[in-house]
């Protein structure tokens, strides 16, 4: 390979204990081996006995496929174009026009905007094939051309003979604006078939699902897949939206334990995925199975499945500093790099007219990449007071985390002066641009939907979710110090996401901390804070309480006033909830929109957060629980008696949760979906977006 293009090999590789080592051998005498970049995740086992096929067909079902080591051939974007998802676990994808074989009427389904329906059950888990696979597809209709030979689309993969493969097939119903009744055939090698039904297993469109099939290639050295439309029902449609092949590798000796590999094994298997030791090899990803299953528990969390995007292991693999400033050569993605020239290209030079926000770390840009991504450029700037140990800091931890109400990084670039990170945008920016304006600018304000009191309390629990990720969902938990309103962000479907988080652990601060000066945004922070210099989890409670009474009275955190209680909305919000009045300080856009139990449960949570002492202040889990229960509440009409009185709550006696709580550290799996970003925030903060980490031994 003579190119600059990196070379990438990906490997599903079952490990049957807690350690594994990766060997890299010259395949000759004459050549040398070396690698860029290794990246591990932790993915679900594979489900045993698929269907086992041949050219001639099916012979029965295939046992063992859990214990197979596999190399992808191919992920194919049926229908869309050839795209990279860094916050995808399988990130690389190519479109499937070239390995179209036959399909005259075969036409690209029209992009699907709207938002997942993802459902575990059906073996499509959210962040490990892009949502962009779903979100396309191609498709033959028949409905209304009886007389067309043309009846299928195929598409031909070049594979290796004699040969076993793991074809995985993915569907979505995109096509259907409600649930049809309809089923086509999915056919490999023209003499096997599937019956595909898209609602056999749920009344929902746009739920992904999919299929495993073991496919022997015999003396062929393609495989043939075929989808075809069936007679006898209402509409005759047969459609694909992604396709993944994965060849089984079968080298004798081949060892997965734990224990030292014997050199002739290792050789095997770096000569199998290295292939030609001199090459540029920029990128090697090993999957893990874990060969000890996940029991089920009455809800499957996040963190039971992880955090790439569903294991439970650390996404800090590696990082290991007793400091605020990491090592001279940091563990940067060096596949996130990004070149200064491709900014300058997507900024178009940062025209001022695309700038859209500045804060603490510079400035930010909206800007769209060459495969038309739109993301948001945070350019650091020197009087902002940012080092490039925090850039740093900053790129080795944000490369590593996925969560669905977390920022994920896009790139960065480090050439030169330059310090920038790079994010996807997020279309409907901050979520404090949709509760008030501080801009003054009344054609921007007129621009921004009021959000209802249901919409409010869906972003709130969307932003808690991603806090509770960050305190729990790795070892030691992880601090964001500046939870604000401009600090949640909002996708096109009002999803929330939190970003620029902190990344400071928990505990005492260090003497490099001490000397950096108070961390956070007026009004947000913890007045434990103050007295102790400690930030703790429950610090980061006490800010969620002030945005919550943000997101209920419509008003800033600090603002000018001649009442004295009224400057702090900390303290303009006690004071109302100690009378027994805080429905006078609500926004008057919702007022007459919320609940009566829904509100008494909101305000018990907002003066629970607001408890002066952090030990008396509940978890995001806590929280969390306690915003589904406020959401219960608003969907549940207040029924009265013909006797009681309209001015008496007839539920205050209610039970404070309609369910028991589960003995769980975790959250039920959501099915929300996530990009990123925008802060036009100019809130008075000193840690911005190139913050600090300590991480106190190995994750």
């Amino acid at each position: 390979n003579s190119s600059s293009s990196p070379v990438i090999k990906d490997f599903l590789v079952p490990i049957n204990s807690t350690s594994f080592r990766i060997h890299f051998i010259p395949a000759q005498q004459t050549s040398f081996a070396f690698v860029n970049a290794i990246e591990v995740f932790l993915v679900r086992d594979l489900v045993d006995n698929p269907a086992f096929v041949t050219s001639a067909g099916s012979p029965g079902i295939y046992r063992g496929l859990p214990s197979q080591v596999l190399r992808t051939v191919q992920r194919v974007n049926v229908g869309g174009q050839s795209l990279h998802d860094p916050t995808a676990v399988a990130s690389e994808w190519v479109a499937d026009d070239d390995y179209i074989f036959f399909g005259n009427l075969a036409k690209n389904c029209s992009y699907f905007s709207g938002t997942l329906n993802y459902d575990d059950e059906l073996g499509a888990f959210q962040n490990f094939v892009p949502d962009l696979v779903y979100k396309t597809c191609k498709e033959v209709d028949l409905t209304n051309n009886q007389t067309s030979n043309s009846t299928n689309i195929t598409w031909h993969f070049n594979v290796s003979k004699n040969a076993r493969h793991l074809v995985r097939v993915h569907f979505c119903d995109i096509i259907s604006s409600s649930p049809n009744i309809f089923t086509f055939n999915l056919s490999i090698y023209g003499n096997f078939s599937k019956k595909i039904n898209p609602y056999d297993y749920t009344v929902q469109t746009a739920v992904p699902f999919r299929y495993d099939f073991v496919v022997d290639s015999g003396d062929s050295d393609f495989i043939s897949i075929s989808v075809v439309p069936l007679d006898g029902f209402l509409e005759k449609i047969a459609y694909l939206n992604g396709l993944e092949i994965m060849e089984f590798i079968t080298e004798p000796g081949l060892e997965l334990g734990g224990s030292e590999p014997k050199k002739k094994p290792v050789r095997f298997i770096i000569t199998g995925s290295v292939v030609g030791v001199f090459v540029i090899c920029s990128l090697i990803v090993v999957f893990l199975l874990c060969k000890k299953r996940i029991k089920r528990k009455p809800f499957e969390t996040m963190a039971s499945y992880g955090t790439l995007p569903f294991g439970g292991a650390s996404p800090y693999v590696g990082i290991s500093t007793k400091s605020v400033n990491p090592p001279p050569v940091p563990n940067l993605n060096l596949k996130l790099k990004m070149p200064f020239a491709e900014i300058i290209e997507a900024t178009n030079n940062f025209e001022a007219k695309l700038l859209v926000g500045e804060g603490g770390f510079g400035k930010v840009y909206k800007g769209t990449l060459r495969n038309g991504l739109k993301v948001a450029v945070k350019r650091s700037e020197s009087k902002h007071g940012q080092g490039l140990p925090e850039f740093q800091t900053e790129v080795m931890v944000l490369s590593k985390i996925r969560h669905r109400h977390l920022v994920s990084l896009i790139g960065y670039c480090d050439e030169g002066s330059e310090m920038i990170l790079v994010y996807e945008f997020m279309e409907k920016g901050t979520l404090r641009d949709h509760l008030y304006n501080l801009s003054g600018n009344p054609e921007r304000s007129s621009a921004l939907s009021l959000l209802t009191w249901k919409q409010r309390l869906e972003i709130c629990m969307g932003a808690a979710k991603g806090l509770h990720y960050l305190h729990t969902g790795s070892q030691g938990g992880i601090i964001h110090r500046d939870v604000k309103s401009t600090n949640i962000l909002l996708d096109e479907q009002y999803v929330a996401k939190v970003a620029d988080f902190g990344l400071s652990k928990s505990g005492l601060p260090g003497p490099d901390e001490f000397s950096t000066g108070i961390k956070g945004s007026f009004g947000y922070l913890d007045p434990e804070y103050f007295r102790c210099l400690q930030f703790t989890e429950k610090s980061d409670v006490y800010s969620f309480g002030v945005v919550l009474l943000e997101v209920l009275c419509a008003r800033p955190a600090i603002i000018s006033s001649n009442r004295k209680e009224e400057i702090n909305l900390a303290e303009w919000g006690l004071f109302w909830l100690k009378k027994g009045e805080l429905e006078k300080i609500i926004d008057p856009s919702v007022a007459g929109q919320i609940n009566p139990n829904s509100l008494r449960k909101f305000s018990e949570m907002v003066e629970k957060c607001l408890k002066p002492n952090g030990v008396d202040r509940p978890t995001m889990l806590d929280i969390c629980w306690d915003l589904e229960y406020t959401l219960q509440l608003q969907q549940t009409e207040v029924r009265r008696e013909p006797h009681e009185d309209s001015t008496i709550d007839a539920s205050l006696n209610m039970s404070s949760r309609p369910f028991q709580r589960l003995p769980s550290n975790n959250l039920p799996i959501e099915k929300d979906d996530v990009p990123m970003v925008r802060d036009d925030g100019s809130d008075t903060t000193a840690s911005g977006v190139f913050s600090q980490l300590r991480i106190d031994g190995g994750r």
